[in-house]
């Protein structure tokens, strides 16, 4: 049984990554839940020790050495729950990204239909379709036993016939899955996760749990025109968890710890994100992106209504020596700003697929590094905004709708040199519209707010308060069609000790207004050329308060998408204008 956090004082954030473990520390200061600190180490999921313990308790001995406080006690354990010493915690919030995707076969009646929204679930999570399987599929019914025997899936994800609709068609689909997996050994089964028609329930039940542990979800396509992913998603969070508790060695033990609450880290990290789109009062959307080694992960919220979209393929580790089959290599390198080969960056690609921990030694390696990330993002961001609901407005195709604020985590941008590099990062690989506030988690601690805030709201919302992330600053994109070096917006920007400061801003250009963070003022726009502000509409302006970050408020008008010249050397030169606008 999970402990109950709502009594519980102190709270530990345990978060299990394929580079990094983490450990964050939670406590009542002054009547109020605050951040106290972080220790992390090493990940051991992977060879030679294979066992994420070992990770998991030197990131809590460098944890005791920042915040002073006795986590383990004499007998090697946590100590749980805290003793009036003040050593120990109360409870535990488990979160893991770590091993290989889950491998998946999704199956549906239709595939526009059915299929295609297992195929959205799957997203949601750590996973890699491997196999799709339909009515339309020609193959004989042997065929597709022997495809699940080879590639002996970790899990089938099952879906088709609306509420009241299709039976026995969905049944005779599943017939293969019972029939592969009795013909598998016994540990190697995959787990099923069947949501489709409700009204079969029982029926699946009967047919597959003799040879595998099926799970009920509640109907991903209730009928031909609603989506419904948020039931089935808390299923898969689960199989997830049991199957990393039997695939990891360590991860039973910290799932006992947190009172079988683990989660998949970017379960939690979307959590967090649709909690924040409850929370703030702006008409927009809240985003949050993650760009870590083992996946790419883009939520965005509004309303409380969560988009999650996890890319492993699009991840900075191992997967890396697959991107270039999602990207041309032209793709990359025309973030570089510095002369590199295209020979060397293949080499990195490959060479840091096979040692994912490895760190960026030259100016080179942490140019290729950064450019790797401006790409995944874009190709994570047209994957995310094809899958928003249709509702949602948008100024254009593979574009973002307005967010505020957009939360950005993952070492490649909170560890960058400096707060413009950081800033450029995500501008190039984003590229939001209208005006939005750009903050980083650089404590990587939005997973852990993102696993107590079910049970726990007031910890999320009085950490958040406390101004725990790293605000960059305001950042106005307009978007139009001028040609380069027009005269786009007109800004004047009026301070509280009523002095003011204006400047014009041309097409493919980025420029930055000072305002030292947590200082606010008037900012108003004019839009020239009919661009659109994000005030409405095209050309219309109009004034609004900014609160200022550590690089002040930025104007990115460089259009969306973002053109680059066909000439190397001019990217290279503009890549390096921009930095230095900003100061990096």
């Amino acid at each position: 049984m999970a402990t109950s956090l709502v009594e519980a004082e102190s709270l530990l954030a345990i978060d299990v990554g394929s580079i990094t473990t983490r450990a964050s520390l939670f406590d009542v200061v002054d009547g109020r839940y605050r951040y106290l600190g972080s220790g992390s180490a090493a990940s051991t999921a992977h060879a030679p020790i294979q066992d994420v313990g070992e990770g998991i308790y030197t990131a809590l001995a460098r944890l005791q050495s920042v915040t002073g406080r006795l986590l383990i006690g004499g007998d090697e354990r946590l100590i749980m729950p805290a003793r009036g010493d003040g050593s120990g915690v109360d409870a535990v919030a488990a979160t893991c990204s770590a091993g290989p995707p889950l491998k998946v076969v999704v199956m549906g009646l239709l595939d526009d239909v059915s299929l295609d929204s297992a195929r959205r679930l799957a997203t949601t999570t750590y996973t890699r379709v491997i196999e799709s399987i339909s009515l339309n599929d020609r193959r004989k019914p042997e065929e597709r036993i022997n495809t699940i025997l080879r590639l002996r899936p970790d899990l089938i994800l099952a879906a088709g016939g609306t509420e009241g609709g299709a039976g026995q068609s969905v049944l005779k689909l599943l017939e293969s899955i019972g029939l592969a997996s009795y013909l598998m050994p016994q540990d190697h089964r995959p787990e099923v996760l069947f949501a489709g028609n409700h009204a079969l329930a029982s029926d699946v039940d009967n047919m597959l749990s003799r040879a595998v542990h099926v799970r009920i979800a509640p109907n991903v396509r209730p009928d031909l025109e609603e989506e419904q992913l948020s039931g089935a998603q808390v299923l898969l969070a689960d199989i997830y968890r049991s199957i990393r508790s039997r695939t990891l060695a360590g991860i039973e033990d910290l799932d006992t710890w947190s009172g079988g609450g683990l989660l998949p880290t970017a379960t939690a990290f979307g959590r967090i994100i649709r909690f924040l789109s409850q929370v703030y009062t702006s008409p927009k959307g809240v985003l949050g992106v993650d760009v870590g080694a083992s996946a790419t992960v883009l939520a965005g919220a509004f309303k409380g209504d969560l988009t999650l979209g996890v890319y492993p393929q699009f991840g900075l580790g191992r997967s890396l020596a697959e991107l270039l089959e999602y990207t041309p290599l032209a793709a990359i390198t025309r973030w570089l700003s510095l002369e590199i080969s295209d020979g060397y960056v293949r080499e990195y690609l490959f060479h840091k697929s096979l040692y994912p921990a490895t760190l960026p030694a030259t100016p080179e390696d942490l140019d290729i590094e950064q450019a790797l990330a401006r790409q995944v993002m874009q190709l994570s961001v047209k994957k995310l905004v094809s899958s928003l609901p249709a509702g949602i407005q948008r100024t254009g195709a593979n574009m973002l709708p307005g967010f505020e604020p957009i939360v950005a985590s993952g070492s490649v941008l909170t560890r960058a040199p400096n707060d413009a590099q950081s800033l450029l990062l995500l501008l190039d690989g984003i590229q939001p519209t209208g005006v939005t506030t750009l903050v980083l988690d650089q404590n990587h601690i939005s997973p852990g707010l993102g696993a107590a805030a079910a049970i726990n709201p007031l910890l999320a919302v009085q950490v958040l308060e406390a101004s725990t992330f790293h605000n960059l600053g305001t950042v106005v994109s307009p978007t139009g069609s001028s040609r380069y070096g027009t005269p786009v917006v007109r800004a004047r920007m009026v301070y509280e000790d009523g002095k003011e400061t204006s400047l014009e801003v041309k097409q493919g250009a980025i420029e930055a207004l000072p305002l030292s963070a947590g200082q606010s003022a008037k900012l108003h726009l004019t839009p020239l050329h009919r661009y659109d502000v994000g005030m409405g509409g095209g050309g219309r302006g109009g004034g609004l308060r900014v609160v200022g970050g550590a690089l002040g408020v930025i104007i990115d008008a460089r259009g969306r998408p973002v053109q680059l010249p066909d000439d190397p050397a001019r990217r290279r030169d503009l890549n390096h204008k921009w930095r230095w606008a900003l100061g990096g």
